[in-house]
């Protein structure tokens, strides 16, 4: 999980992972339809956000995350519901840190919408920091073990998944099957090719990591095997990204092309991880796949034949064009409202206009800060259009005029 910000849970003992597994198979329940249901969602800072309830509980915001296994619940929700927790674990993921967390027991999610659909809660784990990071509620994770009792179909265009009798389903369209494994937490695997910038094409294993907001992301070593930090390649230094362990470091540059299956995907951006330890320093696999490239496809995830089904978007040709703001932006307080800048990159639109870390934005343009998200400002920022920001420095109130540029 960009992850983009960088959301790649990674459950470290063979206990817990037996034991979900076990929890998983005895109380899961498929959904009592044969034909297709469409759940609507939410793209919050370029993650998918879904309703659900735990035990009748109020509506929680619960990402989807086919990086993610279990179902996992924010450990103050799981205190506010007075949910039964037990035990004592750590779990890891992108960043070089690890989660403490407990078992759930005797507790249920479900997904209004899905008649007849429970499965249980397994893990609670401190998510805070990433709701301050999302500017929005983030009150757990769902993953493989839903995602497998169904077909499931990701339409980022419509902003919904459609939900398929696995058993029934018949696949006709445009779209390409490419095969997948599943790894031991349930991680698709796919194969691709990525060609540097000045090298030859290189093949690899990379997790389609829809709970990442990156688009591209290799792992260390396989960076350093590669060369692919070559000093000839422009790159900047990676901001505000926070996964599982903490923060993340690493470059953002380009390659020359992605190619999945019959796809080619030109010039992608990119996150070249320096990371020394967690999910992005493993050995095993190339890298990421996120959601950037994710959403250039309609998707189906068909776990029970081992593929997906890529269907190119009507966006599929779109370049990667974005421009960069050079900000890191956290949203503080209860309703998200306060903005506050959590890193600069040096070299940036946002450093030569002076903007510094902990000033406070107030008013962009016309619309005051309670009027916007960090959703919101990542799409405004991602345009090459000039801004008239106003922030809290202080006891000072400053005007800057900032106007994002491509830096890469």
């Amino acid at each position: 999980m960009n992850r983009k910000t960088l959301f790649a849970f990674v459950v470290v003992t063979l206990l817990l992972a037996t034991a979900a597994s076990r929890t998983a198979q005895t109380n899961s329940q498929p959904a009592a339809t044969s034909s297709s249901v469409s759940i609507p969602f939410e793209l919050v800072a370029r993650h998918i956000v879904l309703k659900v309830k735990i035990d009748n509980s109020r509506p929680l915001s619960f990402v989807f995350d086919t990086g993610d296994k279990v179902a996992i619940v924010d450990a103050e929700v799981a205190k506010e519901l007075g949910l039964n927790l037990q035990g004592q674990i750590r779990v890891g993921g992108a960043g070089s840190d690890s989660l403490p967390g407990s078992f759930v027991r005797g507790s249920a999610w479900t997904l209004p919408g899905l008649e007849g659909f429970s499965q249980p809660v397994t893990l609670a784990l401190p998510l805070s920091k990433m709701a301050a990071r999302f500017g929005h509620d983030f009150d757990g994770i769902i993953g493989s073990d839903f995602i497998k009792q169904f077909v499931l179909e990701i339409d980022y265009q419509a902003r919904v998944i459609r939900l398929h009798d696995k058993d029934k389903f018949i696949y006709s369209g445009p779209g390409e099957s490419i095969p997948i494994q599943l790894d031991g937490q349930g991680h698709p695997l796919i194969e691709a090719e990525v060609t540097p910038i000045g090298g030859p094409p290189l093949k690899g294993r990379f997790v389609l990591d829809i709970g990442s907001g990156a688009g591209l992301a290799f792992h260390s070593p396989f960076v350093a095997e590669h060369h692919l930090l070559s000093p000839g390649l422009k790159t900047i230094r990676m901001i505000g990204a926070v996964g599982a362990g903490g923060q993340s470091v690493g470059q953002i540059g380009r390659v020359s092309e992605l190619k999945i299956g019959k796809f080619r995907i030109a010039d992608p951006t990119a996150v070249f991880s320096e990371d020394k330890s967690g999910a992005f320093a493993g050995t095993t696999l190339a890298g990421n796949i996120g959601q950037r490239v994710a959403s250039k496809f309609k998707i189906f995830l068909d776990y029970s034949r081992e593929r997906i089904i890529l269907e190119p978007a009507a966006n599929f040709s779109e370049p990667f064009d974005r421009a960069f703001s050079g900000l890191a932006i956290i949203a503080e307080n209860k309703n998200y409202s306060t903005l506050r800048i959590s890193d600069v990159l040096e070299n940036s639109p946002a450093s030569e206009v002076g903007l510094q870390k902990n000033d406070v934005i107030i008013k962009v343009d016309d619309k005051p800060a309670s009027e916007l998200t960090i959703t919101k400002l990542s799409e405004m920022f991602e345009r090459p259009v000039t801004y008239k920001i106003a922030i809290r420095r202080g006891d000072q109130t400053l005007q800057v005029t900032l106007t994002p540029r491509k830096l890469v």
